[in-house]
């Protein structure tokens, strides 16, 4: 057989393991490639040259105009495993490069390869001009961030039990961000056992990460880990935006996805991950456009990808620790946890809600341990075949209440009131109803948690409001969706009015705005602006944020309009 056939061979056999191939990994033709040299340069490379390399920045998405390259996956544990072939007519790049993220994988020429290197803010100019070439690129780059997720495919290697609390945690964070990455239970894994023998961990040390160079870490944070696998960077001091984003929930994310296709500079930084509290939503069926739902992983997934088309720079995790509002040469300065000042001319304010903590004793001694604030897969996984419990009347909680009941034996929502109906829609009490293994408690709530030597939930005991009976259940999992708080600590000190409950008051309802012409979403301060769950009477739906983040964008351009205008 001669060596193009095997190569061809080859290549189909590894075509096999993706979706959808022929919309992964397209064939454009020569008008195509035409279209797209003016948007890069050329670039050569000699037989056994990286074009990029896992962990390193990437430059950009490379067209092949002639050779072959060889895309591998290289783990910390010097693993190589052959992921495709891409000859003449290809692109390499997947969604990191929009941004010039690091590779997740390694592209190696076979033999001598001319191809075109378009960086990132050229090929963020392509998908824009190039509406029906740049469809067809996007689509290729979403499709092959999702083989990488679904094959485990690049990205960081979590050693750890996969119940444990460090291993649930880090997983949440890295699945709700959209990133690859591999987990080996030491419970069933041979790999896993020399790295153990190595570092000889605590069960406090629980996950051990590998990142691409081999390094280690003992149970990292969100933060220590989003920074070895270059998922943010430090803020640019010498950067000015035009306006700061805080929070990338669905509110956010509109106000990027708009503010940023409207040529405005954009900053988006949050604390742990794209979506909000949506984006951990098993099912939405009442938002606009989608009859059959929709997850909130995708719909907020489609946004980031979106507001990173139009060139908005999305730092997460990324903690505000207070905003400064004496405007020091026309700027907002935010400070951030890691130290950095970023600037901006304006500040959204789409810090959202956290699901509030029940007064239960020793509940922070479970949290991550049994007690869970949202309901993915990673979570689902754990309650397989298992009763659980959940607390919660409203959207969320119907919503979790059903997912969680296709994968545990039973689940009894606890409720404290007397009915669904005023804080939930028809179809979910509808659908929760019809569900066999869904068992409704009215008036009833949690009076205590009982764990095992490790702090692991093994039981939970509650009461009727109206008998005070008592019962309990051995019940390992419980999830809270019990109201929310506003996050809105950052603001102390800063001029923005809040209101009872801390929500940030807007338009005419601030006693400082009586007198003045204001925007409806702008807040006490002049350029400081509110969207979402945060704000003060807005309506708590995924709609209703993506509504105001629309409307919020044209404020922000009258405001910049009026601040770039010389006094008189």
């Amino acid at each position: 057989m001669a060596q193009d056939e095997v190569q061809r061979t080859d290549r189909n056999a590894l075509m096999a393991q993706f979706t959808r191939p022929e919309q992964t990994f397209p064939t454009l033709g020569p008008a195509e490639i035409e279209r797209l040299r003016h948007f890069g340069t050329l670039r050569r490379y000699k037989d056994g040259e990286l074009l990029f390399e896992t962990g390193k920045q990437g430059p950009g998405m490379f067209v092949v105009l002639s050779g072959h390259v060889a895309i591998t996956q290289r783990d910390g544990l010097g693993h190589v495993t052959p992921v495709i072939d891409q000859g003449p007519g290809q692109f390499l790049a997947e969604l990191g490069q929009l941004s010039g993220r690091p590779a997740l994988v390694d592209g190696r020429a076979e033999g001598d390869v001319e191809v075109l290197l378009v960086p990132p803010d050229r090929l963020r100019a392509l998908l824009v001009t190039e509406a029906e070439l740049g469809e067809r690129i996007m689509r290729a780059l979403i499709l092959r961030r999702v083989n990488l997720i679904q094959g485990g495919i690049g990205g960081p290697v979590l050693i750890g039990p996969s119940n444990s609390a460090g291993v649930v945690r880090l997983q949440g964070f890295l699945t709700r961000n959209g990133q690859p990455h591999h987990l080996l239970d030491p419970n069933s894994e041979h790999d896993a056992a020399e790295i153990i023998a190595r570092y000889s961990p605590k069960p406090e040390d629980w996950p051990l990460v590998v990142t691409a160079d081999g390094s280690v870490l003992r149970n990292p944070g969100e933060t220590e880990l989003g920074r070895a696998i270059g998922m943010i960077g430090g803020a640019k001091d010498d950067r000015i935006y035009d306006v700061a984003i805080v929070g990338c929930g669905p509110a956010g994310l509109a106000t990027a996805v708009y503010a940023a296709s409207e040529g405005l500079s954009v900053a988006v930084l949050d604390t742990r991950a794209f979506g909000g509290q949506a984006g951990a939503s098993a099912r939405i069926e009442n938002y606009l456009g989608f009859p059959t739902g929709i997850s909130g992983q995708a719909l907020a997934g489609r946004a980031f990808t979106q507001a990173q088309k139009f060139g908005a720079e999305i730092m997460i995790p990324m903690s505000v620790s207070s905003l400064d509002c004496s405007r020091s040469a026309g700027t907002f300065a935010l400070a951030l946890d890691c130290g950095d000042t970023l600037r901006s001319r304006a500040v959204v304010v789409a810090s959202g809600a956290r699901y509030r903590r029940p007064e239960i004793e020793s509940l922070d001694t479970f949290e991550g341990r049994g007690v869970w604030y949202w309901a993915s897969p990673v979570e689902a996984r754990l309650c397989a075949g298992e009763e659980v419990a959940l607390v919660g009347a409203g959207n969320s909680a119907g919503q979790a209440a059903v997912f969680l009941s296709g994968h545990a034996k039973k689940v009894l929502m606890i409720i404290r009131g007397g009915g669904l109906g005023a804080s939930m829609s028809r179809y979910l009490i509808e659908r929760i109803e019809a569900t066999p293994n869904i068992e409704l408690l009215f008036n009833t709530e949690i009076t205590a948690l009982e764990g095992d030597e490790a702090s692991l939930l093994r039981r939970i005991r509650w009461k009727s409001r109206l008998s005070m009976e008592e019962d309990s259940a051995d019940i390992r999992n419980l999830f809270l969706f019990v109201g929310a708080d506003p996050a809105t600590n950052w603001l102390d000190g800063c001029g923005v009015t809040l209101d009872r409950g801390g929500f940030v008051v807007t338009g005419s309802q601030s006693e400082q705005n009586q007198g003045r012409l204001v925007a409806p979403l702008e807040t006490s301060v002049p350029g400081v602006y509110a969207v979402g769950d945060v704000r003060s009477g807005s309506v708590k739906r995924v709609g209703g944020a993506i509504g105001e983040g629309a409307q919020v964008v044209a404020s922000l351009h009258g405001y910049l309009g009026d601040a770039a205008k010389p006094a008189l």
